[in-house]
Parts: structure tokens; sequence; C-alpha cells
């Protein structure tokens, strides 16, 4: 074998957990070609930049982490800047002719060609990878994957793409239509990480509810969960993205009858009035979603819901932002996300009348986040008093004798923690902790 004149690679991983799984992908392929994955920019030979491209902020960090890489050709051992993922699909053209210092590009389909990039890109060529429309690509249990989360918990991809239309979203554009991985694919997937020391996986897609209605003709996320409950040695399987209008009976009598189906829903709403939410093209509406909400706290007691809503959207008025605050307090969401509205190129909304003044939406972000955080110390508090299961995922850093994990009910890196005393456990283990206080978003207990 020749010697390679490229021999560290370094991934920048920007936007949503599909997107991480999309960078873990390129590291396996890129390690099977036997370069070195270095962690830090500085000792690369060649740096991707996994880009984000969903919304104005997420474009801003894009192009600015690009630059700040190419800055480490002249002060590193940098030779290429190589440029993946939603904002490359989105605007390959633009961001090769106005940053010249991207060395090549590849979109979302093409990600299985980067150690072709990296090899190309070396000539000079700045070479770029794009298939033509009407995507197809979708990894797989035998496609090379590196794990980066941690030892304790890893994301599934189970589908890829969108069929939905929402006015405000351009993901369909990127990514393609809705194509779902068959259940042997992705319980075989499962397996493989198990073996590599993962009690958790967390199951993503665009809309996970959608699961299954291209290749099955039917939705069969329910199927899917049972399949995942056999795995021996998993823990919890996490649903992620599950949308209001397609979350059926079955899938609530899954959550409530596979043990391992941790008792969290991750489910997207956007906002609760109807005349909004039919603007946006969204499934469902608000009488719908509240007796969704309630079916699911009758069948799953103390499931933990998390959503996310978007403030500012064309034609929202006072009123209407009243009344999400209301609805908010009234089905008591254990997590919520809060993002401000962001009119994007190419989506029917941002050529939408009655578009919302910037400081007006920042304004009504802030006061809902205060809404949410109120709520979310007062669904906390049902815990007190209780023994749960806790991961432990690291050791507290100001004192080691402190462990720090999640129950069921968070996901990691965004909801909350807990902190136990008097446990000796190792990071991975799963231990029984009686909490003893609640604070807004976090919990502490001991170790029974």
């Amino acid at each position: 074998m020749t010697e390679k004149t490229v021999q560290k690679v370094h991934f920048v991983t920007l936007g949503c957990e599909k997107n991480l799984v999309d960078s873990e992908v390129m590291m396996g392929i890129v390690k099977g070609k036997e370069y070195q994955i270095v962690d830090s920019p500085e000792q690369a030979d060649v740096v991707v930049v996994n880009t984000c491209g969903f919304i104005d902020n997420a474009k801003a960090e894009s192009v600015e982490t690009i630059l700040t890489m190419a800055q480490l050709k002249e002060t590193a051992h940098v030779k290429s800047v190589l440029v993946a993922g939603c904002m490359a699909q989105r605007y390959q053209d633009e961001l090769m002719t106005e940053i010249p210092e991207i060395d090549g590009i590849v979109g979302t389909q093409d990600l299985i060609r980067i150690d072709e990039l990296i090899e190309e890109s070396q000539t000079g060529n700045r070479p770029r990878y794009f298939s033509a429309e009407n995507p197809i690509y979708l990894y797989d249990e035998s496609t090379p994957r590196v794990h980066t989360t941690g030892g304790s918990s890893a994301y599934i991809k189970i589908a890829e793409g969108c069929n939905h239309s929402c006015t405000f979203c351009i993901i369909p554009k990127m990514r393609g239509k809705f194509r779902s991985r068959p259940i042997e694919s992705i319980v075989s997937e499962a397996e493989q990480l198990v073996a590599q020391g993962v009690k958790e996986i967390v199951l993503i897609a665009q809309d996970s509810t959608d699961y299954g209605i291209d290749i099955y003709k039917q939705r069969r996320l329910a199927d899917l969960l049972g399949a995942l409950d056999a795995v021996e040695g998993l823990q919890w399987i996490r649903l992620h993205y599950a949308y209001p209008g397609f979350f059926t009976d079955d899938v609530i009598d899954a959550m409530a009858r596979f043990g391992k189906v941790a008792k969290y829903i991750d489910m997207p709403l956007q906002h609760s009035e109807n005349h909004i939410l039919k603007a946006m093209q969204r499934p469902g509406h608000q009488a719908g979603v509240k007796k969704l909400v309630q079916k699911i706290r009758d069948r799953v007691p103390n499931v933990a819901l998390r959503t996310s809503f978007i403030v500012g959207f064309p034609g929202e008025t006072d009123e209407d932002f009243d009344n999400l605050c209301s609805f908010v307090r009234e089905l008591a969401f254990d997590h919520v996300g809060v993002f401000t509205y962001s009119p994007e190129e190419g989506t029917p909304s941002a050529e939408f009348g009655q578009q919302v003044p910037d400081e007006v939406k920042e304004r009504r972000s802030n006061i809902l986040m205060e809404v949410c955080r109120e709520v979310a110390a007062e669904r906390q508090a049902r815990h007190v008093g209780r023994v749960l299961d806790v991961l432990v995922e690291k050791y507290d850093e100001e004192d080691e004798t402190i462990r720090v994990g999640r129950t069921q009910y968070d996901a990691k890196d965004i909801d909350g923690l807990v902190f136990v005393a008097n446990s000796d456990a190792s990071v991975g283990d799963m231990i029984q902790v009686r909490i003893t206080h609640a604070y807004d978003f976090d919990l502490s207990g001991e170790a029974v």
C-alpha cells in the first residue's frame, strides 16, 4: 500500500443528532482506510466540517467554523478543509465560490465517499461529490461507524428524510423523501452497540412516527420498539421526534408494555393555536394534542414529555402568544425547547405577510422560557421521595465522591442530571437512587 500524504483527520460536527450519526459514519469510513482520527484540529492534516443549514444562526455558525478551521492552514498542520452536511447539500455553489479556502465539498447523499474526497482534495482539484436529485442513501448495520457519544448511550437513525411539508422547514429539500431502515437492520445495529458497552439507544428520525410507511406500507414504530425490547443487555430505548398527528394507540401501548422503552417522549408541537398550526402545515390541532397528551399520561404513568415551540411565526399575535403560554402551563411539559422563527430561504413561510419583528420574537422567547422553567420545576418535584434507576455517566468535577447520571426521564445532553451521594458506582453502571431534592431541571439523591 502506498503511503498516504494525509494521515490525521479531525471532524467538527454542527447541528442535530442526525448530523452526529453522519459524522460517526464518515469517521468509520476514514478509520477503515487507515487514517487516524484526532481530537484536536491543530493536530490534523485534514479537517472535515459537518455543517447544519436549518436556520440562519446555524448557517452563520457553520460559515464561522469553516473560516476558523481554514486559518489553521497558516498556523498548524492542516492541509485541507472539507465541508459536508446540510449546508453543503443546500449551498454547494455559493460555498465553493465565496469561500475559496474550502478544498472540497460533499453532500449528504455522498458522505460514504469521504475517503475519496480527502484523497482528491490533496491534488488541488477542489472536488465536489453530489448525487442527482431524489436521494436514496441510507446507512445500515454494516456501514462502518465510530461511536463518539460515550460508552453508555448511542443514537440510531431509523430513517432518513421527511415526507411532511411544514412551511418553515427546508429539511425535505436537503434530505429527500422519508425512507426507513428495516427492523432487522436496526436490531442488528443495536446488538452491535450493546456489545460495545452501550446501555441506552436513542431512536432518531425526522418523524419517528412515520417509521415503516415506505417499506412496509404501514407505520410500524410499535413493532420496532417490541423487537428492540428483546435485545439482550439493552436497558433503555428512548424515542425522539414523534409527531403528534401520527402517535397512534399501538405506540402508546408499546411504551406502556415494553419495560426497556423509556417513559419519555420527544414530541415537537411547534405551537398551540390552530390557525398557526394550519399556516405551518403541521399535523394535528390543539384539541387533538390535549387529548393525546392525556391519553399518554393515563396509559404511561409518570411519563416525561419533551416538546419544542416556535415563537414569532408570521401572523402570531400577542393573544396567540399568551394562549401558547397558557397551553404550556396547562399541559405541564417536563422539558421544552423554545426557538424564534427564522424565515428560511426557499420555504413558503418566508414569503408570508405579517412577519413578526425580531425584538418581539426575542421578548416572547424569553417569556416562554421562564414559563417553561417554572413548569419544569413543578414537574421535577414529583420525583422527591421516589427511588429511580440512574445511569451513571461521570464523576462530579468538584467532588469525585459524587456520581452524575440520568434517569429515564432525561435525555443525554439536553435534559437534567441527577447528582448522587454515597455511591462507589462506576461510569456506565445503572444504580438505584432515592431522590431527596428537586431543582429547576436537575435532581439529587442518595444511592440505595
